[in-house]
């Protein structure tokens, strides 16, 4: 009796095609090495300190007398007391525990004993830049790159920054990809283009991609230059129906897979400042409008790479740019 072998040709077996692994922030115990928000410059005033989680871990920010602030580990190389509660002394930060002074290279100063201090008794101390109305720490020793500017000098413009209204369940490099992922933008936000597809003219370094847009989206005419820069900001230059405008949307990673967004937006002066901060209030509402679209999205997705198309051609490159983006947590031991 010959052998029956039923097939399913109903059910045909598939098979899931994935693309090349991008790594998430945290695997192997690393973060790429980018610019990340930690506060509002308003967070922390003259002789203030306040602890934030940072790269899953917990730092501080401080303010000296002489009004600069610093990033460090939080907790103290004594015992481990959280520095967060502690004061500022002078140009130091002090901690609560038994008086340990650390200045701001995160060497300790002094002991509440009088003992001299040890040679090893030090905070982790972030290279740590004010800009924007941010206090930014940079996840490295040395940074490799600068936080952009605007292309006026500080003097001729006024900003207003903000914390977003939603914060994303997802690392900031993902919401990032979406500025690359054209199809997106054409898609999603429906932006009638009135100049070329973007896609054909990305300028791209090791540490940023900009490219220019021309379109409306309902009833305004955008004509902007935007892109990212490392991996945690997105920054936007160019007019909101013929007026120049900045905005920048800059992450911070309190976590794996935690994105705490700020918002920064900028307008040229004039001698009628309140009629400014009416315009930056309008394109902040307008710039918030279509990110909103998105947050459904950001906080629902399960974000990997599958079989992408011709189509994708930006977004591809970019998720390129981000496996090879520097990693590294040398403040893991200190953090922790």
């Amino acid at each position: 009796m010959a052998t029956v072998i039923q097939t399913d040709t109903a059910r045909p077996r598939r098979r899931r095609l994935l693309g090349e692994h991008v790594p998430m922030e945290g695997e192997s115990g690393l973060y790429t090495q980018s610019w990340f928000p930690i506060c509002m410059s308003a967070d922390i005033g003259l002789g203030e300190v306040k602890g934030f989680p940072f790269l899953g871990g917990r730092v501080i920010a401080f303010r000296g007398t002489d009004g600069t602030a610093q990033v460090t580990s939080a907790y103290c190389s004594h015992l481990g007391a959280d520095i967060s509660v502690g004061k500022v002394v002078g140009n130091h930060v002090q901690c609560p525990y038994h008086m340990w002074e650390f200045n701001r290279e995160g060497i300790c100063q002094k002991t509440g004993s009088g003992d001299p201090a040890p040679r090893r008794a030090s905070l982790f101390a972030f290279p740590t830049q004010e800009k924007h109305g941010l206090i930014w720490a940079f996840n490295g020793e040395e940074p490799w790159f600068a936080i952009p500017d605007w292309p006026f000098p500080d003097a001729d413009i006024l900003t207003d920054t903000q914390e977003f209204p939603v914060p994303m369940n997802i690392d900031p490099w993902i919401i990032c990809a979406q500025t690359p992922d054209i199809q997106h933008l054409l898609y999603l936000h429906k932006f009638d283009l009135k100049g070329p597809n973007p896609e054909g003219n990305v300028a791209w370094t090791d540490h940023s991609m900009f490219y220019d847009m021309d379109g409306l989206w309902g009833s305004r005419r955008m004509t902007i230059r935007a892109g990212i820069v490392g991996t945690s900001i997105f920054f936007q230059t160019g007019t909101l129906d013929g007026r120049w405008f900045g905005f920048m949307t800059a992450m911070g990673l309190p976590a794996p897979s935690q994105s705490r967004l700020f918002s920064v937006f900028a307008a040229e002066r004039t001698e009628d400042e309140a009629e400014v901060r009416a315009f930056l209030e309008e394109a902040r509402l307008h710039e918030v409008a279509i990110a909103m679209e998105d947050s459904a999205i950001g906080q629902t997705i399960h974000f990997r790479v599958g079989s992408l198309t011709r189509a994708d051609a930006t977004l591809a490159r970019f998720l390129d740019y981000v496996r090879r983006f520097p990693r590294a947590h040398p403040s893991a031991e200190f953090i922790d």
